[in-house]
């Protein structure tokens, strides 16, 4: 059962590496169009770049903000032998909600859909930490 749960916290690196480089090349190609210096790298005053550097630029942040709690929900599973097979759908659930938020946000950039898809992951997420409170404290 650990197996699935490490899976799908490789999958969530792999979105978070995956993400890094679209970041990486949006930025770039604004530096070789001119948009941007490679000297605004410096502070990252990246103002004159366009939306999509924005986007990626915020997209790759996302993916230190509510992933962390569900790195932790997993640490924590693995470490009290909590991973059964609602705790991995979950965290597969969190996964690929991630991967939907980062198309949307990085492709069309529709907030509504987008905004369910996080929230979708926000759930997902406090329904794992549930189930570990649940297990430690035998509810």
């Amino acid at each position: 059962m650990e197996k699935y749960v490490l899976l799908a916290m490789f999958s969530q690196v792999l979105l978070t590496l995956t993400v890094m480089v679209v970041m990486g090349r949006r930025r770039f190609s604004a530096a070789r169009n001119k948009t941007i210096t490679m000297q605004d790298f410096a502070t990252m005053q990246l103002n004159n770049a366009g939306d999509d550097v924005h986007i990626a630029g915020r997209n790759f942040i996302n993916q230190f903000e509510i992933p962390v709690l569900f790195f932790v929900a997993c640490l924590a599973a693995l470490q009290l032998n909590a991973a059964g097979y609602v705790f991995i759908t979950l965290a597969w659930g969190f996964v690929i909600s991630r991967v939907i938020h980062s198309i949307i946000h990085l492709g069309s950039n529709s907030v509504k859909p987008r905004y369910y898809s996080f929230l979708l992951g926000c759930l997902l997420v406090l329904t794992m930490w549930v189930l570990l409170v649940m297990r430690v404290f035998a509810l």
